[in-house]
Parts: structure tokens; C-alpha cells; sequence
């Protein structure tokens, strides 16, 4: 009974720990604007099957890309079984889930079997990451402290998967006798080892949840935020094509007051800035792949402004947002302001020039983020309110404005090449 008061305590503090960060957040995307609607469910659920259960995008990469996906698939059966945990803590039960019979034996194997192969993934991740030279794991926009944060991750999951192999192999040594389930590696591992592991259960136990209570706790400020958010962010990913960039509302109900002489002009309405100039002209959609965004750096590795040597990398478009919103969202709530904005003191006009829109980032993104929106709609700012532009389409502006074409010749000589 202490044991279950003890671990009922310990879950509501995570709990109201995550409710809190939750609320933060939500706080956040109170201050963003409204993007496009959420329709056609059967085509989103056919995309996220396809794109973040079948990992399809991250298999460009097969070896890597294979290692990710066994990962991601071993986590998602491991959770199940870390359910049952939870509910035998708060229950005082053991193995509570044992009545799936057939099925409960398949997935305590599977459980078992990708706990080893994840921990030797991760092994191999960490080292990959400390000691070998992955240029899209470097950049002005992974510091020291996005490298920490990355590797503190992966420790994580190492232990996470460390502490379950010893809860099972306690387990074994416990109830030789009569053991409900299959655990396949953590036999092996006791009939190669001649040990009695009897005494490492209940500290396998603990230690496992405590580590997932903590984790998931330490997720909504990490880079790994994409283990909840990845499967959303695909599923409410914009269903357009990727080369279709949304009108501005306003500058579409200027058109439509111009072309109607009935229409009437709201006086009252307040006039929207056009474009994004700061964290409250984003839509949730740009949020949300901010806080998703896994920073694997796929889409700076594919950006072809970025591989000739421009400042422009996609990653540190979302990684500046997010940075941003945790600067400037929490004195918007507080209704305080300060002196900077997203563009120029995060983001520099050269970078936001250097696009190609060529999509090639939004292509390769695991995870369905739109990197040229954001970056078509800094653009929008800083032409339809700043009158900001490289010189070269400022002379097309202006050509067109006399012209009624981008080049710079009179409408009455638009003929004379075909004298």
C-alpha cells in the first residue's frame, strides 16, 4: 500500500508538472493567427500512416533512415507495455495486461527484443553524433546547448530501455516458476549469464518510470518535443500543394472593395499587418512546426541557397520562432513588449532573400513542416510594409507600376520588336 500512495503522489506531481507546461504552451498559440481549416480526415489519417507511422520520408536515407524507424516503431509498442506499468502501480498489481493472452506474449517479446535493439541504435546515435563529422548536425543555430540538449535525449532513451531490460531479467529470475509473457533477449541474457537478477526488479521498475515521468516532463523544452508532436504535425499538415501559397486575407478584401462599388469599407475593423513581422503575426500552423521540428537539419542538408554558401538554413527559420515565442510570448501574456522582432534581430533580411522556393525542404521534412510559407510571408512584410527589397525587384516594382509589365519599356513600344 505505501508503494502505491507513494507512486500515486509521484504521478500527480508529473501530471500537474505537464499540465502546466501544457498551458503554456496553449498560452502561446493564443497569440498566433488562425491558418487554414482542418478538412478531408481520410486523406490526413492516409498521410500520416503513410508519412509518420510508415516513416516513408525517413527511409531517403535507408541505413539511417532504418535504424530511425525501428526506434520509433520500438517506442510505440514499448509504451503499451509502460502503461501496463503505470496501472499496476496505481492498481498493485502485476502484470495486469496478461489476460490478452496470445497477444500479451507477442507484445512483451516485441517489448523485449527492440528494448535491446534501441539501446544499441542509441549507443551507436550518441556516437555518431559526439565523434563523427555530420555537417547537418552543425550551424549557427545548433550552440552548445542544442548539442547538450541532444545528447541529454539520447541518454534518456538509453537508460529508459536499460532500466526495462533489467525490470524484465528481475522478473525472470522472480518467477521462474510461472512467468507471464515472452521476453526472448532477457532469457538469453540469463541463461549466458548464469545470474540471478532477482534483486534488480523493483529498482528496474522504478527507475523506468521515473525516468519516463521526468522525460516526458523535460520534452515540451527540448528539441525531442517531436516525439508527441510528429504524428499531429503530420496529421494536421497543409493538404495543398506545396508550390500554392495562401493569399492574404486583407489584400484579397482590398481587391474585392475595388472591384465592387457596392462593397462597403468597415471602419471599425482593425487593420492587420501584412505579412509576419514577429511572433504574433505567425499562424499556429507555424507554431506548431516550430515546436515539432526535430532539428535533424534534412532539410539545410537539401536547401540549394544553403549548399552554395548562402546564409539561408530552414532549420534555423523554425529554430529562431520557437526561440522567439519563448522571449517574446511570455511579456505578451504579461502584457509587456520589447524592442525586437523575428526579422533582422532573428532572422536577417539576407537570409530571407536567399530562398529559391524551390521547396525542396518542405519535400524532404519527416515531418511535414513548410518552410518558404513562413519565409514567402517575411518576404510579404517586408515589400508591402517596409518597401524592403533587393534592388533588382525594386526596378521590376517599379516598372510594372509605370509599365504595366516588369520591363522597362513603354506600352506604346511593346510592339516595335515585330517591325
Amino acid at each position: 500500500m505505501i508503494k502505491q500512495t507513494l507512486f500515486t503522489v509521484v504521478l500527480l506531481c508529473t501530471l500537474g508538472v505537464f499540465t502546466w507546461s501544457v498551458f503554456r504552451l496553449r498560452a502561446f498559440f493564443k497569440l498566433t493567427k488562425p491558418a487554414y481549416p482542418i478538412k478531408n480526415i481520410s486523406a490526413r489519417l492516409t498521410r500520416t500512416l503513410n508519412v509518420a507511422f510508415g516513416q516513408r520520408k525517413i527511409f531517403r536515407k535507408p541505413v539511417i533512415g532504418l535504424m530511425h524507424a525501428l526506434v520509433f516503431w520500438g517506442f510505440l509498442v514499448i509504451t503499451i507495455g509502460s502503461i501496463e506499468m503505470v496501472f499496476d502501480g496505481l492498481t498493485g498489481s502485476d502484470r495486469s495486461f496478461a489476460f490478452l493472452d496470445r497477444f500479451y506474449d507477442v507484445l512483451m517479446a516485441s517489448g523485449d527484443v527492440f528494448a535491446f535493439i534501441i539501446l544499441i541504435f542509441i549507443v551507436l546515435f550518441i556516437i555518431r553524433r559526439k565523434y563523427m563529422n555530420i555537417s547537418r548536425f552543425k550551424g549557427v543555430e545548433i550552440g552548445p546547448k542544442a548539442n547538450l540538449d541532444a545528447q541529454l535525449s539520447l541518454y534518456f532513451i538509453g537508460f529508459l530501455m536499460l532500466s526495462l531490460l533489467a525490470f524484465n531479467l528481475g522478473y525472470l529470475s522472480n518467477h521462474s516458476d510461472h512467468v507471464l509473457g515472452v521476453y526472448p533477449v532477457s532469457s538469453q541474457i540469463i541463461q549466458w549469464t548464469g545470474l540471478d537478477f532477482g534483486g534488480i526488479q523493483e529498482s528496474g521498475w522504478w527507475i523506468h518510470l521515473l525516468l519516463i515521468f521526468v522525460f516526458a516532463n523535460y520534452l515540451p523544452y527540448s528539441k525531442h518535443f517531436h516525439v508527441f508532436l510528429s504524428i499531429p504535425n503530420v496529421f494536421l499538415s497543409n493538404l495543398d500543394p506545396l508550390t500554392k501559397y495562401p493569399n492574404l486575407e486583407s489584400v484579397t478584401k482590398e481587391v474585392q472593395l475595388m472591384l465592387n462599388p457596392e462593397a462597403s469599407y468597415d471602419e471599425t475593423e482593425d487593420v492587420s499587418r501584412f505579412g509576419v513581422k514577429d511572433i504574433e503575426d505567425v499562424t499556429w500552423r507555424n507554431y506548431m512546426d516550430s515546436l515539432a521540428c526535430t532539428q535533424c537539419g534534412r532539410c539545410t542538408d537539401v536547401c540549394p541557397a544553403n549548399i552554395t554558401g548562402k546564409r539561408l538554413s530552414p532549420r534555423k527559420i523554425f529554430v529562431d520562432l520557437r526561440h522567439r515565442m519563448n522571449e517574446k510570448g511570455s511579456l505578451l501574456i504579461k502584457g509587456k513588449e520589447d524592442t525586437k522582432s523575428l526579422i533582422r534581430d532573428y532572422i536577417s533580411e539576407e537570409e530571407i532573400w536567399a530562398c529559391t522556393t524551390c521547396n525542396a525542404c518542405a519535400q524532404e521534412c519527416p515531418i511535414e513542416i513548410s518552410h518558404p510559407n513562413l519565409i514567402m510571408d517575411m518576404r510579404r512584410y517586408l515589400v508591402m510594409e517596409e518597401a524592403s527589397a533587393p534592388s533588382g525587384l525594386n526596378a521590376m516594382f517599379a516598372n510594372i507600376e509605370n509599365n504595366g509589365a516588369p520591363w522597362q519599356y513603354s506600352p506604346e513600344d511593346r510592339m516595335k520588336w515585330a517591325e
